[in-house]
């Protein structure tokens, strides 16, 4: 079973985690996230999103737009094309069984692709890597359900999945499950053993049936660094031409 890459981009990168046992017995580890990836996703999604990247006492602030298609449950088209500051596209196809594939148009009109060795590495100087906006499998972690904590507000499961296969730069993560509807409030992210940063998920709305954060923050271990995602418009399942998704439509 594959995830949308929801764990990180509900749903401004939704297609590029949402993560049936009785509710009165108790649910493993695995049961929990099988369940949040059942969440309603949209056929298509049209967004307008600004992020702000803050270093220290710096900040940069740039502006995407986020196109989305599903063509079935496991195969998606994102597109992502900055208008500010600067003209870079990315586009990424989700395969049922095999790696994503990327590819990245820089504002020289120059298009190139996402290597494996190459998803570590930071997207437009944000604290978000390549793996970020990639899918994940199920199959790939073993789960471990930890105590229930509240995260922001709410009761949730606790379930650390650590990878057991696969060529993902993070070797273990903590996803916070809210209780009422498993969906992914917060994940915790470990490279090498090692804290690396938190995703946390804020202004959520049900939206069309698909329940939609408007504001993603990601921070580093440190907490000095973070990059903040804020959707401004959305609009889902509106007309979407599949041409729009081609490789050949980044130039």
């Amino acid at each position: 079973m594959k995830t949308r890459a929801r764990l990180i981009l509900v749903p401004v990168f939704c297609f590029a985690l949402t993560l049936a046992a009785s509710t009165s017995l108790a649910l493993t580890a695995r049961e929990i996230m099988e369940k949040s990836d059942r969440l309603a996703q949209p056929d298509t999604t049209l967004s307008e999103v600004s992020m702000k990247i803050v270093t220290g006492k710096d900040a940069v602030d740039k502006e995407f737009t986020l196109q989305g298609l599903r063509l079935g449950k496991n195969d998606t088209r994102a597109l992502i094309t900055f208008t500010k500051p600067s003209k870079i596209k990315l586009l990424t196809h989700t395969h049922p069984d095999q790696e994503d594939d990327q590819w990245l148009m820089m504002t020289s009109g120059k298009a190139k692709r996402i290597t494996s060795s190459g998803k570590d590495k930071s997207f437009v100087n944000s604290h978000f890597c390549y793996e970020d906006l990639s899918s994940r499998k199920l199959d790939d972690y073993e789960y471990k359900l930890l105590d229930p904590k509240k995260v922001l507000g709410a009761d949730c499961h606790v379930v650390e999945a650590v990878k057991k296969k696969g060529a993902m730069i993070y070797d273990k993560v903590v996803l916070y499950v809210r209780k009422s509807d498993y969906f992914v409030l917060k994940v915790d992210f470990f490279k090498d053993s090692k804290y690396l940063k938190t995703l946390e998920n804020f202004d959520i709305k049900t939206v069309d049936g698909i329940i939609t954060p408007h504001r993603m923050v990601m921070t580093l271990a440190d907490a000095k660094e973070k990059t903040e995602l804020t959707v401004k418009t959305l609009k889902y399942n509106g007309p979407m031409d599949k041409a729009t998704f081609n490789k050949e439509a980044l130039r």
